[in-house]
Order: structure tokens, then sequence, then C-alpha cells
């Protein structure tokens, strides 16, 4: 959050969590890092200038006999977005995703076989938020290796996923 100084003191607004993961997350192995899975989401009620902490946590297991990069990163995007020009409101993927966290990433190799997955975010909502609108965070996955071959995939293990958000406003 550059640029923001808080020096009157933050008031708390609410606290959220889900640790229900995508059911059944298989994250295929591949040569790109383009094919990303959402392993968690998570809607909060927001206001303009809010400050969001988000925090994030997952694990991935490996089978394979190979190394796998995992990689991790932390998104937001508007759960209620204005209808366009024909009158339908945007599917998901079509909205405007925001990147809220530098990417984390780790090999699992066979050695580690359960990697923990852990980051989080710090991020304030824009004073041109629409009023009312809330906003989703989402955990996305990815897996990469050049080893990789037709087929191939991870697993994101169930009960260990939590998305949890801290929401404050700054105190005048």
């Amino acid at each position: 959050m550059a640029g923001l100084s808080i020096t009157g003191g933050l008031v708390l607004k609410g606290e959220y969590s889900n640790d229900v993961a995508t059911p059944g997350l298989e994250i295929p192995v591949d040569t790109r890092t383009d094919t990303w899975r959402t392993a968690a989401t998570i809607v909060v009620p927001v206001d303009p200038g809010d400050i969001m902490t988000v925090d994030a946590r997952a694990r991935v297991t490996s089978e394979l006999p190979y190394p796998v990069g995992i990689g991790a990163h932390l998104w937001q995007y508007d759960c209620d977005p204005e209808p366009g020009p024909d009158g339908v409101v945007p599917v998901v993927s079509a909205r405007p995703w925001t990147r809220i966290a530098p990417s984390w990433g780790m090999n699992v190799t066979r050695e580690i076989h359960h990697l923990p997955v852990q980051l989080g975010a710090l991020w304030q909502v824009p004073a041109t938020w629409p009023i009312g609108h809330r906003v989703v965070f989402v955990l996305r996955v990815d897996a990469h290796s050049t080893a990789a071959s037709g087929g191939d995939s991870v697993v994101g293990d169930a009960g260990y996923t939590l998305l949890r958000v801290r929401r404050e406003a700054l105190a005048f």
C-alpha cells in the first residue's frame, strides 16, 4: 500500500474467514505458469478506503517423481459489477481482476511431499470503489515443471485451506 500513512490508528469493521477449499482440487502440472486454479475464495463487504489484511493458507501434495514448482497469488475482483451495455453482468472471468500480493513460490519434491502455502496481503479499497459492492478475494495456485508430461497433477489438500480477512478503517 504505497503512500498510505496511518497516523490516527485503525478501527476494526469486521473479521471474515473461509476454510472451505475448492472440492477435489487438482492442479495440472505443465511447463507453463498460466494454468492457475482457484483454491479458495471469500466474499467480504467493503467501503471505499477500507484497509484489508488478507491471510491465505493451503497445502499441496505431490506424488510425482520429479520436483514441481508451486506458485500462488492473491487476487481481488468486484463481486457486484454493473451490467454491461447489453444488460448482462459480466461473468467472473471477464471482470477486472487485480493481484494484491507478490507471487509466492517453492518446489514440492519427493522429500517435501506436502508443501504448505502461506501468503498475505495488505490492500486498501480504492476511493472509487462503488458503494454497496462487495469484494471477492481469491487464492490461486499453479504447478509447473520442465519434467511435466501430459496428465500429471498435484492435489490441493482438503482441510488445510484458509482465507482470513481483517477489515479496518482509518480512525479520524
